[in-house]
């Protein structure tokens, strides 16, 4: 959507610049991958944060980074390859948050405006940002919130309803900690001011640290109003710091996804157990049954039903697919009218054509299986390419690794290979061919007619005795 003259001239006179803090060590997490890389909904929590910096349009955006900034990095440059909008700056001490500000605002223009967002904050909204960064457009602008359990929050400080201060929880009194309206640390601040007041922040304060809400007195001082923008819940401004706040944070999110699929019409057979991890779209009467997980971008179209306890990753599923429960399909496609499962295993490369069925504990990968064909059960096809109307017996194998390369295994139509038989790559098995029970096929089979390889007799040795486990003295 293009900008309109007006916005458009304000973001060139004042352009907006993201600063977000990442340097915690969370050490209440007790794990040696930095806080912030910690996943909700399948993302790094800076991933959400990220995204909503971005959608803000902004000039820069600026990660103060400190404990394992080269994992956040690194992270940064594989999720992100083409990205060239963030600036890093190193914390290289953690003194607080006023000092992690100052880090990022040597790479800032004074006539910036500056945003100020916490990379384990993930869940904040868009909307919220917005208010935020036009209320703090000409003075500082805050995000509060009310709760009922303000412990271990800085609280709001009021007079005559105009804010006039923050105070921390350690340095509160006890009247101050009785306040339930609390300080999220989300802020807006031209840089102008933002800047002599972070170079004037001291740290006699309980813990020794360089607090940013310090700032607040200052502008108090300087006789500016500060703005307060009311988070609409909660918990889109909630931070993490430990391992049940970020299982929290997870079903927090999940929950949110959930009520927006219910509202487009996906049925979910219950939403508390419904996990998404990436992004799906769907068509009408989907149905999702419980405890499924989809991840990466997975596309249902009409009619599908996915059973109990499947995962879907990278899917795409035409209409009318049945998928039985405890299936795992990745890096898949079906046709309209397949059937998956149950407890069938889709690999990689996997593409069904319209009308195929595959059973129970069977698994493909590299397989393209045409219309109509079938491979009910207990076998694997992989690096094959099978024609229409292909029935493939229980316990089929396609034994396409020869220890070193991969080989492919060519099926034509009408093939019905018989149970328990191999398929030793690379092999072609013409059309209408049928493959007696439990051949070893290691050569090209012809059209039409039977092909067998198996002993010609069988035996029995009646002398023989079945080995006996040693006994242990």
């Amino acid at each position: 959507m293009a900008m309109k003259p007006k916005a458009a001239q304000a973001a060139i006179q004042d352009p907006l610049h993201v600063i977000v803090l990442a340097a915690g060590q969370g050490t209440r997490m007790k794990s040696a991958r930095p806080k912030v890389l910690h996943e909700v909904g399948g993302k790094p929590m800076l991933a959400h944060v990220l995204t909503a910096a971005q959608a803000l349009d902004a000039a820069g955006i600026h990660v103060v980074y400190g404990h394992g900034g080269e994992q956040v990095q690194t992270w940064f440059d594989q999720a992100y390859p083409l990205e060239r909008r963030v600036h890093w700056a190193p914390q290289k001490q953690q003194l607080g948050t006023a000092h992690a500000v100052a880090q990022a605002l040597p790479q800032i223009p004074d006539g910036a405006r500056v945003l100020i967002l916490y990379g384990d904050v993930p869940l904040i909204s868009i909307e919220t940002l917005r208010a935020l960064v036009e209320a703090g457009r000409k003075t500082l602008a805050l995000v509060t919130v009310e709760v009922p359990q303000p412990k271990g929050y800085g609280r709001i400080l009021r007079s005559r309803g105009q804010v006039t201060g923050i105070i921390e929880e350690n340095d509160a009194n006890a009247r101050q900690k009785l306040i339930r309206e609390i300080n999220t640390g989300l802020m807006a601040v031209p840089a102008k001011r933002l800047k002599p007041w972070i170079a004037k922040v001291g740290n006699k304060n309980a813990k020794g640290e360089y607090y940013l809400t310090d700032i607040v007195a200052m502008a108090v001082k300087a006789r500016l109003k500060v703005a307060t923008v009311t988070a609409a819940t909660v918990e889109e401004v909630e931070g993490v710091n430990d391992r049940e706040q970020l299982a929290r944070m997870e079903r927090v999110y999940q929950q949110r996804q959930a009520r927006t699929l219910l509202q487009a019409g996906l049925a979910l057979a219950d939403p508390a157990r419904f996990d998404l991890r990436g992004e799906l779209t769907h068509g009408r009467d989907v149905h999702i049954d419980v405890g499924c997980v989809l991840e990466g971008r997975v596309e249902l179209a009409d009619g599908v039903r996915i059973g109990p306890y499947c995962v879907l990753k990278n899917v795409r599923l035409g209409p009318d697919t049945v998928v039985e429960s405890h299936s795992v399909l990745e890096g898949a496609t079906a046709g309209a009218d397949t059937h998956i499962g149950p407890f069938a295993r889709l690999r990689p490369g996997t593409e069904l054509a319209d009308q195929t069925k595959v059973g129970n504990f069977v698994e493909t990968k590299q397989a393209r299986v045409g219309r109509g064909s079938k491979i009910n059960h207990l076998s694997y096809v992989g690096d094959a390419e099978l024609g229409a109307e292909v029935n493939v017996g229980a316990g089929t194998i396609t034994c396409n690794y020869d220890g070193a390369n991969k080989h492919l295994t060519r099926i034509g139509d009408g093939v019905f290979v018989g149970s328990n038989s191999s398929l030793v790559a690379p092999v072609t098995i013409g059309e209408h061919a049928t493959i007696g029970a439990a051949s070893v096929i290691t050569k090209d089979v012809p059209a039409d007619g039977l092909t067998l390889c198996r002993a010609r007799e069988q035996k029995t040795y009646a002398a023989w005795k079945r080995p006996q486990k040693k006994v242990k003295r």
